[in-house]
């Protein structure tokens, strides 16, 4: 039995449901990458402050997971949009994931710079 999002529409051809699968798993892998990056700063302590190394885990980690959640719409979006023959959505996990990662990536390097 379908979810209710996917009740309608016609069916894809499976190759590309296969294939939103596989992007999905793909984001998912990133969102995981992430989360395990924080858990690598904080478990085997960085050379930063406590303070500093705690915001930076956290923000690894809430972008981890923002990815995964963003990974899951991105996926039904897709499959709502083949089903129904509309152009594929715009994929606003990439811009959101690039500013969020030089944000995190910025705030590491004054971290490191100014200790």
């Amino acid at each position: 039995m379908r979810p209710q999002a996917l009740q309608d529409g016609i069916e894809p051809d499976p190759r590309f449901t296969l294939a939103n699968e596989r992007t999905f798993l793909a984001w998912i892998r990133t969102g995981l990458a992430l989360i395990a990056g924080a858990v690598a700063i904080e478990g085997f302590g960085v050379d930063l402050d406590e303070t500093a190394r705690g915001v930076v885990a956290v923000a690894l980690t809430g972008l981890g997971v923002a990815v995964a959640v963003g990974a899951g719409i991105r996926w039904l979006r897709v499959e709502q949009a083949m089903r129904h023959g509309r152009p594929l959505p715009f994929p606003t996990l990439v811009p959101f994931l690039v500013l969020a990662s030089v944000l995190v990536a910025a705030a590491l390097l004054v971290l490191v710079l100014t200790r």
